[in-house]
């Protein structure tokens, strides 16, 4: 199917009721990709299973699949995301190995980017260790659109959480990325509040535990790693604010750049309010 070039190149609406009936029917159709928030919310997940389902090869799993998200009530959104996700994995518990490869890859690299979103959650067994559980996630960390990495870290933030001496060690080195994507995720991923999120009450008590990372990135260059940065620390400083005050005062007489004082900036807005 070829899909028009003024859909693929289009702006996207900015409330749900304007979204063009062929593009909302497209993005249902596992056709095309979110192009904002807008549409990615829009997506009903019920519609999207009925389409991809059958075209990789799980339609007798549809019926079940469709009436666990019938019987929650949750089609559109992060909730069905998450739910989809699980109940993915859950029947592929019953494929060989292989097949559960092939089908994690067909998801994992789909056109859709809601699809691709189920993927991030289609990997969750508690026998996997964190290690193994990020080098799942990287690809969907580094993905070219926004929806997907957002998910990514939502996917894995509770294991982090849990285990965050051992999480902070091995997201150092993903600090060290060449990729803005997978740099940015080092933090987000451990926002002390976060977004859409439980928050991880050690961090906002010991937010010095996230140094080893916060330290790497204090001069990024990318302005996506920079308010991420910015926005870990504003969140440190609504229960550390004297910590975060004097990590940037520190900062700022070893790296003053443009980009560190962008951080430092956004770091303490909430401080300079109140």
């Amino acid at each position: 199917m070829v899909v028009k070039e003024d859909i693929l190149h289009r702006k996207g609406a900015r409330k749900a009721s304007d979204i063009p009936t062929e593009v909302l029917s497209l993005l249902n159709q596992g056709k095309i990709e979110s192009v904002n928030l807008t549409e990615w919310q829009a997506v009903h997940h019920g519609t999207l299973l009925k389409n991809v389902l059958p075209s990789i090869g799980l339609e007798e799993k549809l019926e079940f699949i469709l009436t666990e998200v019938e019987k929650q009530k949750v089609e559109t959104g992060m909730k069905a995301i998450r739910l989809i996700g699980s109940l993915l994995d859950k029947v592929l518990m019953d494929e060989s190995d292989i097949k559960k490869e092939e089908l994690i890859k067909i998801c994992a690299h789909h056109i859709s980017d809601s699809v691709r979103c189920w993927a991030a959650f289609m990997n969750k067994h508690n026998d996997y260790s964190l290690e193994e559980k990020l080098l799942y996630i990287r690809p969907f960390a580094a993905d070219h659109h926004f929806g997907v990495r957002e998910i990514a870290w939502m996917s894995i933030r509770e294991d982090l959480a849990a285990n965050i001496e051992i999480s902070v060690d091995l997201l150092s080195e993903w600090a060290k990325s060449e990729d803005e994507n997978i740099r940015r995720f080092s933090l987000e991923s451990i926002r002390p509040r976060g977004v859409w999120t439980k928050h991880i009450e050690l961090l906002k008590e010991e937010p010095q535990i996230v140094l080893p990372i916060l330290n790497l990135l204090k001069s990024d260059p990318s302005k996506y790693v920079q308010d991420s940065v910015g926005n870990w620390l504003n969140d440190a400083s609504k229960t550390q604010p004297e910590w975060v005050v004097n990590l940037c005062d520190e900062w700022q007489k070893e790296s003053p750049t443009k980009a560190t004082e962008r951080i430092i900036k956004k770091a303490q807005r909430t401080i300079v309010k109140s």
